[in-house]
């Protein structure tokens, strides 16, 4: 597998300045990664940098707390659209969920889902590292009811990021119909490989160049 097919190239840290962002489109480009993630105040620049490129714009919605009303994140993802945004990473309500207010959590996905249908992909980050294994499940097949193309693992702002026995989990869950993406530590070509069996058909790493050298010497 071209494990650079699907990576997204992430950079989401809050001191990130313009010349980051174009570092890291050119190099999404050079290396064929799938996308960019980035804060939502860099898409239109990066739709502007890829848009002779193959490389999809991500940005994450609600992001890392998840806390937003169901309005705020369909606005978000609106503007992130018109922005040029194709791929859409929003984080679940997760006080909502660990109080068993699954309308309200399936009302929030969906609203972004509405807002990007026909236009943007999106990806539930479920913040697996602040759930239980049922909770898990339960965001997961909420993701699915709602109609949302993958479910995530993590914002890699929390506790922990992704985890095998997460990401497994998630594929069982969810079948082979959605996408599941393992975000949060993923560091090395170790972790790429691990991910991808237990069930992870896209990555988010902020170590992508480190992991594309690694494939690079053993191709």
């Amino acid at each position: 597998m071209e494990y650079k097919n699907i990576i997204d190239h992430t950079l989401l840290s809050p001191e990130t300045d313009e010349v980051g962002i174009i570092k890291l489109c050119y190099e999404a480009m050079e290396n064929g990664f799938a996308s960019v993630c980035v804060n939502p105040t860099w898409v239109k620049l990066s739709s502007k940098l890829l848009s002779k490129s193959k490389v999809n714009v991500c940005t994450v919605i609600g992001f890392p707390l998840g806390s937003n009303t169901p309005e705020t994140k369909a606005f978000e993802t609106k503007n992130a659209i018109e922005n040029g945004a194709t791929e859409i990473d929003m984080v679940i309500n997760i006080g909502a969920l660990k109080g068993q207010n699954y309308d309200l959590v399936e009302k929030d996905i969906n609203n972004v889902v509405e807002t990007a249908r026909g236009k943007a992909l999106v990806k539930v980050i479920i913040e697996a590292c602040l759930l239980t294994d049922e909770e898990k499940r339960i965001a997961c097949e909420l993701s699915v009811k709602a109609g949302a193309d993958y479910v995530k693992t993590s914002t890699g702002f929390s506790l922990f990021g992704a985890t095998i026995n997460d990401v497994s989990l998630m594929r069982e869950t969810v079948g082979t119909s959605v996408g599941v993406k393992a975000s949060g530590g993923v560091s090395n070509l170790g972790d790429i490989k691990a991910m991808v069996e237990a069930g992870a058909t896209r990555i988010g790493t902020s170590s992508a160049l480190k992991i594309f050298n690694e494939l690079k010497k053993i191709i």
